[in-house]
């Protein structure tokens, strides 16, 4: 085990792309408390550029990036006082992530921007902490072999995987019988069909139990999230979509499972804090003392569990469907699914019509079995235009 208060340990230089996020702001967090231990090399942004300068003078990495040009010039002259190299466009992301100092590389991006960026950096040969399960999602098989063959390694930063991870910490070779994703459920758990039909943005972004970007929010709500969570996992531990369950458990506190061949189950456990999976991937495989909420067992008298209802939240079983067929269709399913959540958040489309146009897009959009990078990327931008065309005659139905 290191000894974390040896002063002679080099600190970690870790790189966040998408530090304006939730995941790279609770990132930072662990960082600042960690301060002995860690160092930002890189930050990198879309959009949100006042809050990565913020970030770039208080945590004064070597580099910045801002995918969105038009940013350019005021990250610049915002910086211009402090030794910090300014870059802009998406290619810049990308090669950042590729950085010889860089130690781990976070990978929070939200949705299929963050595989380019991924992809430079598994090929580098980077620790990843993975928290953009698109990439996987999209291009599972690609980042997979890519890792196999730089020797990258592939921490996931999920609560679930995270947990999965956990638990399968010192098991060896024992065989999975299975893995059990847990799920809150959501917002709208307990609403019936004809209640989802009228359910607003806002009420969507209401997360019982996490705090998280409006994107993954609506995912969760959806059910989209945990059936990318189940294409993830797929790729992370190399299991069978036969050996992925979900089950939903309201409390959030077990945080996912592994049932082995000899029927033995483990879970971990503990308050729905990002910050903790976030740190452990930092740490890895050693722990540190944190001040995080613990769990009191006399405040939960219960815990339960329930079945994912498919029928009122088709999007599990389009996640499954994707999965089981293999190719570029999860990539389909993605880019379609990142449409009509963009849309749900501008009211464009009802909650329930995110479903049916995921399945006509599903069905409509060319299948390639074998894909290359080149079929992802073309997937991707062939997938978004047929799910506009769709969600805008939705709207003139409407």
């Amino acid at each position: 085990m290191i000894n974390y208060m040896d002063d002679n340990i080099p600190k970690k230089q870790i790189a966040i792309l998408g530090s304006t996020g939730s995941i790279g702001t609770q990132a930072l967090e662990v960082i600042d408390k960690n301060d002995s231990l860690f160092e930002v090399y890189a930050l990198t942004a879309n959009n949100q550029v006042d809050l990565l300068i913020e970030q770039a003078r208080k945590f004064r990495p070597e580099m910045v990036a801002i995918g969105n040009e038009a940013h350019y010039l005021q990250l610049k002259e915002a910086l211009a006082d402090l030794p910090i190299k300014v870059f802009a466009g998406d290619e810049s992301i990308a090669q950042v992530a590729e950085m010889q100092p860089i130690d781990i590389v976070l990978t929070a991006m939200v949705g299929y921007a963050g595989l380019q960026p991924t992809i430079s950096a598994v090929k580098a040969g980077k620790k990843i902490a993975l928290a953009n399960k698109e990439t996987l999602v999209v291009a599972g098989e690609l980042i997979s072999d890519l890792a196999a063959s730089s020797h990258s390694s592939i921490l996931p930063v999920d609560s679930e995987h995270s947990a999965i991870f956990q638990c399968l910490a010192g098991e060896g070779n024992n065989p999975i019988e299975k893995l059990i994703l847990t799920a809150s459920g959501g917002p709208f758990r307990t609403k019936s069909l004809e209640e989802l039909k009228h359910v607003s943005s806002a009420q969507a972004l209401k997360h019982p139990n996490w705090e998280m970007g409006a994107k993954i929010t609506i995912d969760s709500a959806s059910l989209m999230n945990k059936g990318f969570e189940v294409i993830e996992a797929k790729w992370l531990f190399g299991v069978s979509a036969e050996q992925i369950e979900v089950v939903v458990h309201p409390q959030s506190i077990i945080h996912s499972m592994v049932q082995f061949a000899d029927s033995s189950i483990k879970a971990q456990m503990g308050m729905p804090d990002m910050k903790l999976p976030i740190q452990y991937a930092f740490t890895y495989p050693d722990r540190i003392k944190t001040d995080f909420q613990r769990f009191d067992f006399t405040q939960c008298s219960q815990f339960t569990f329930e079945q994912p209802d498919v029928k009122r939240f088709r999007n599990l079983s389009y996640a499954y469907d994707a999965m089981e067929k293999g190719g570029n269709m999860p990539c389909i399913l993605n880019a379609a699914n990142e449409i009509v959540v963009a849309a749900f958040l501008k009211d464009k489309i009802g909650f329930l019509q995110m479903s049916d146009i995921i399945e006509t897009v599903m069905a409509k959009a060319e299948f390639i079995a074998k894909p290359t990078l080149e079929d992802y990327v073309a997937t991707d931008l062939v997938t978004r235009k047929l799910t506009k065309e769709q969600v805008d005659k939705l709207g003139l139905r409407n």
